[in-house]
């Protein structure tokens, strides 16, 4: 009697590849909950329009300390409140290959934008100008009161006479 070949194993090896790309291409970081965050072109499009500064989060799927500062500082109501009426919210993908246009019209991915903004870590958080120039950034967990030490510095508009470290040595 011949062998009968069994196509269960082939089958079941071929689904779980497929599940297993389909999830790997899907997905993504999440920004924190309850946050307007944009793309970067929208965003940047909007603080143009708007004439506000931009809060610019890098975060990657997976990241503990994103996962952390999302869930210890983002999930206070007066800092979504501030950061909201303050800033146009940016969130970046930093492992992303999403392609975005810098102001320059140059193309590059979430990825890249990264790299060029050396963040080499996550989360790392930036406060921009409304044409996408760094004013500050800042690597790692960040808590609220240090959210509200960066708004002070860039939103009260320190930044255009000293650097955030004589700020808060003369304003703790």
């Amino acid at each position: 009697m011949p062998k009968q070949r069994s196509f269960v194993r082939p089958l079941s090896w071929l689904a779980t590849l497929l599940l297993g790309l389909g999830l790997a291409l899907g997905a993504y970081a999440d920004p924190p909950e309850n946050y307007p965050f944009l793309s970067y072109d929208e965003g940047l499009k909007q603080a143009r329009a708007q004439g506000k500064h931009i809060f610019l989060y890098f975060g990657r799927l997976g990241c503990g300390w994103c996962d952390k500062t999302n869930k210890e500082s983002f999930s206070d109501p007066a800092l979504r409140a501030l950061y909201t009426d303050h800033y146009v919210l940016i969130y970046a993908d930093a492992e992303g290959g999403k392609r975005l246009t810098l102001p320059s019209g140059e193309r590059v991915t979430e990825m890249e934008l990264g790299v060029r903004m050396k963040a080499f870590a996550t989360p790392l958080f930036a406060w921009l100008e409304p044409d996408g120039k760094t004013i500050v950034k800042v690597a790692g967990v960040q808590t609220v009161k240090d959210f509200r030490d960066y708004d002070r510095f860039v939103h009260g508009g320190e930044y255009r006479a000293k650097d955030f470290k004589q700020f808060i040595s003369e304003n703790p």
